[in-house]
């Protein structure tokens, strides 16, 4: 069975779909800001929320720390400046996580880097993410894997092979995993999504937790891939698309993530149990709408019945079109007139069995 605890939440294939806001670097470098995020993420009914943890010295090689990065995104001279001015520290981490526990709300990372993932360790975070571009980074995956807490990782631009020797890597030192459907492209466009891969990958790991992390703009795809098997969604989240930043563009804003945990929440209510049955809501409009036997004519007591002198009309609170053969052959043992409706108890036993 497929199943993935987050925080004593439990996902599998039953549940409601996991919602994760990923705000990522959104919050520009201000706590209150990013409390101002986690709020109102919470507000929209979204699961948890993520963050991205970066050391950026150990990340970057030192020229492209050093490369100048001017323009209206950038928070510094150059890029590793503009990393650095985003990124939060421990005091930082710890104030997010006691303002989440306040609020019920669940918080974790990604791991860009070992240090990064001891940094979240020490954290006692409640999962780890691993993003697209370190599904191929087996020792950061490894090290991630061995602090026994549930990993979701993403699979942009990868191969099904890529997948699976990550998987081959992770299983053995921890099974709670989940892997996520992703196009590593910001904004993904519809036709990039390759929806397809989330049946792909819920057939060759029958155990796992399987998701999409969406970077299309719109909501209408995640509600596709709960139809299709996901049960983690993760969407970036900003408060305003115009806010400073590359990822806000293509971010939710709170009308929009509050939207998408609504669709989600309905589609899994519709698509219902699969058994075919009337429903109790159905009764009234059906009743409307169909039919019942009737008199076509005024008939006399030992008349026998036949199909021109029966018609079906609305409402359907008599006996069903479905029982015209069982009446036609049967004697009258009462008069009808038009419009009568044609019960068993009026006809004759023995006729038209």
């Amino acid at each position: 069975m497929r199943r993935l605890v987050i925080d004593q939440t439990v996902v599998s294939d039953d549940s409601e779909c996991y919602v994760i806001a990923e705000v990522g670097h959104n919050h520009q470098g201000d706590v209150t800001k990013c409390k101002e995020l986690f709020r109102v993420a919470k507000e929209c009914g979204v699961d948890a929320v993520k963050l991205q943890k970066r050391d950026n010295r150990a990340l970057y090689t030192r020229a492209m720390f050093d490369k100048p990065y001017d323009n209206e995104n950038s928070f510094g001279a150059t890029y590793g400046e503009h990393r650095e001015a985003l990124e939060f520290g421990r005091d930082e981490y710890l104030e997010l996580q006691r303002f989440c526990r306040e609020i019920g709300l669940t918080l974790f990372a990604t791991a860009f880097d070992e240090p990064s993932a001891d940094f979240l360790a020490a954290l006692d975070m409640p999962a780890y993410k691993i993003a697209s571009g370190d599904l191929k980074s087996l020792p950061l995956v490894r090290r991630v894997a061995a602090i026994g807490r549930p990993m979701i990782v993403s699979t942009g631009g990868a191969t099904l092979e890529d997948v699976i020797r990550a998987y081959d890597v992770i299983m053995p030192i921890n099974p709670q995993l989940c892997f996520l459907q992703c196009t590593a492209a910001y904004p993904a466009s519809p036709e990039d999504l390759n929806l397809r891969v989330i049946a792909t990958l819920r057939t060759r790991f029958p155990e796992l937790v399987v998701g999409l992390s969406d970077h299309e703009n719109g909501i209408a795809m995640a509600v596709a891939a709960y139809v299709l098997g996901a049960r983690v969604i993760e969407k970036h989240f900003t408060l305003n698309h115009t806010m400073k930043g590359t990822d806000h563009a293509f971010s939710l804003e709170p009308i929009g993530m509050r939207k998408l945990v609504r669709d989600l929440r309905r589609t899994r209510a519709a698509l219902g149990t699969g058994i075919k049955c009337p429903l109790p809501s159905e009764q009234g409009p059906l009743q409307k709408m169909g039919k019942k036997l009737v008199a076509s004519r005024a008939l006399g007591v030992g008349h026998v019945l036949t199909a021109a002198d029966v018609a079906m009309k609305s409402p359907a609170d008599g006996l069903p079109p479905t029982c015209l053969e069982q009446v036609v052959g049967r004697t009258l043992t009462r008069p009808l007139q038009p419009d009568d409706n044609i019960t068993f108890e009026i006809l004759a036993q023995g006729e038209a069995e």
